[in-house]
């Protein structure tokens, strides 16, 4: 036997047979993440179904929800949606249009909003365009507030010798330079610029919810609330789990009898993009490449 006469050469071979078998399947993980594997749920049973999309993590890009809406809006056996969120919040941009596609899709069919454990900020903004809100007494939402913030480091550069030189061709276009103080009146500027998204935020939660816009305003100062304290405010309108919500939704659109549950489908994601529930692009993207950067979004 060779493996009697070099017991050493076998076992060479076989560490090395072992470690090429782990690399090529490391190497086909990758190359299903490059691709794009499908790790999408989706029930395909018949009859009448209550849709699920779900928003978790950063609301970085609105893309994959809006399409998911859309394709349950114009699909007859879907005859409610509920938008399960598990999401701090995230950019304003993404939030808004999110917002206003839950709003357009609710013209056609119920949307049930579904708070996991925190539904803040941008994550209750998308939320307060459904036709109803469930939430956990414990779960984390309000934080209606804009929150707008940079680095300077000129202290920094002052102290390593560094001057920077900039061009530029209007008295603004700097705005929130990292390497200078910022001015007084850019101060305003920006301060003025956070204040109108803050009040787009209060106007469709207002417009959503159908509150009193002098209510909203009182309780749009960025605090948080527990589920039980947003719904003596008028914020959400139920208090329950995952399963009261499908039954809510169920019910709201007519369906009698059993409810059957489809998930939308989700994007197609790398393993470590699935894994970590977040694109590392988009996060590279908006909180390391912008200096500047604008958010409806609750940091603990």
């Amino acid at each position: 036997m060779f493996s009697r006469k070099h017991p050493y050469l076998f076992f060479i071979l076989v560490f090395f047979s072992v470690i090429a078998v782990t690399l090529t399947g490391v190497t086909l993980l990758i190359l299903i993440g490059i691709k794009g594997f499908d790790f999408a749920r989706f029930d395909e049973i018949g009859g009448e179904k209550v849709g699920i999309v779900e928003v978790t993590g950063l609301i970085l890009d609105s893309k994959n929800v809006i399409s998911s809406l859309k394709k349950f809006r114009e699909d007859d056996s879907i005859k409610a949606i509920i938008v399960r969120i598990d999401s701090p919040g995230g950019a304003v941009g993404p939030s808004q249009e999110i917002f206003r596609e839950i709003k357009k899709t609710s013209s056609h069919k119920k949307i049930v909003a579904s708070m996991g454990s925190i539904a803040a900020s941008g994550g209750y903004y998308i939320a307060a365009g459904a036709d109803g809100i469930i939430a956990n007494p414990g779960t984390i939402t309000g934080s209606i507030g804009v929150i707008m913030e940079y680095t300077n480091f000129k202290d920094i550069l002052d102290k390593i010798g560094l001057k920077p030189v900039v061009f530029k061709s209007g008295e603004y276009k700097d705005l929130g330079s990292p390497v200078r103080k910022i001015t007084s009146a850019e101060s305003q500027i920006l301060q003025g610029f956070v204040n109108k998204i803050h009040k787009q935020f209060i106007r469709d939660v207002s417009k959503g919810r159908k509150m009193d816009l002098a209510k909203v305003e009182e309780i749009a100062d960025g605090r948080i609330y527990t589920g039980e304290e947003a719904k003596v405010l008028g914020l959400i309108d139920r208090l329950g789990n995952f399963e009261d919500s499908i039954e809510w939704a169920g019910r709201m659109g007519g369906i009698k009898g059993k409810i059957s549950t489809v998930y939308a489908r989700q994007k197609r994601s790398s393993i470590l993009e699935y894994l970590l529930g977040s694109s590392f692009e988009e996060i590279a993207n908006h909180f390391v490449t912008k200096n500047m950067k604008a958010g409806y979004i609750y940091r603990p």
